[in-house]
């Protein structure tokens, strides 16, 4: 997959883009030698990508994220270096925003750098398997909540519908309807379809543009 100079990952709650945002990051780092990955999350302190913190070291990825991160200070604090994903702009950046247009609104100080560079995808990852979107209807309301609140609008779909450890090949490839009614009625592209690294052999050449996921491990 092509990247922009900045990748933004947002979606429901549970969507799992975090995981999305890790993977595309190390993916990145083959073909790209400055990668960075900034969490932006203010809203889930539980997934965070400073869970990957010890393997982005060993691929020589930049970390940017709160120092609260993954402590047990619950603090809606973002990084303090947050102006380097627009000033300068040099550098690959993954950008995991929070849940819903609550976490967009973390976006707001530097939307404007977003906008005059122009060198930026904003991905919605979207799953049928969460309750509040599990339908192209749904999906495109929150879409559109978070569009509304950090000013930014979405170029691209991430299909990554998923029953976690009990997703099947055969529950991925039932999720293909709806995210093509959610690529057709938002007019964004489905850029890939995500799926957990296991099932990638089995549904390799049934879907296009399939992107195979390394599953975070937690740190406790």
């Amino acid at each position: 997959m092509n990247c922009k100079r900045l990748t933004l990952l947002c979606g429901h709650y549970g969507s799992g883009k975090t995981n999305v945002a890790v993977n595309l990051a190390f993916a990145l780092k083959n073909r790209q030698d400055k990668v960075s990955v900034a969490d932006l999350d203010i809203v889930n302190p539980y997934f965070r990508t400073k869970d990957s913190k010890a393997d982005f070291e060993a691929a020589g990825i930049r970390l940017i994220c709160s120092e609260y991160a993954n402590t047990n200070v619950d603090i809606p604090a973002l990084p303090a270096d947050m102006y380097c994903i627009t000033d300068p702009r040099e550098g690959y950046f993954i950008l995991d925003i929070g849940g819903d247009d609550r976490g967009a609104y973390a976006l707001g100080r530097i939307v404007p750098d977003i906008l005059r560079e122009n060198n930026y995808d904003m991905l919605m990852v979207v799953n049928c398997y969460r309750p509040l979107t599990p339908d192209a209807t749904s999906t495109l309301e929150v879409m559109a909540e978070i569009e509304r609140a950090c000013g930014l609008p979405f170029t691209g779909i991430v299909n990554n519908s998923n029953l976690g450890a009990l997703t099947s090949a055969e529950d991925v490839l039932s999720t293909l309807r709806y995210a093509r009614e959610v690529e057709a009625l938002s007019g964004k592209p489905l850029r890939f379809t995500a799926v957990e690294a296991s099932l990638y052999q089995q549904l390799q050449g049934k879907i296009e543009n399939l992107f195979p996921l390394q599953l975070q491990k937690k740190l406790i």
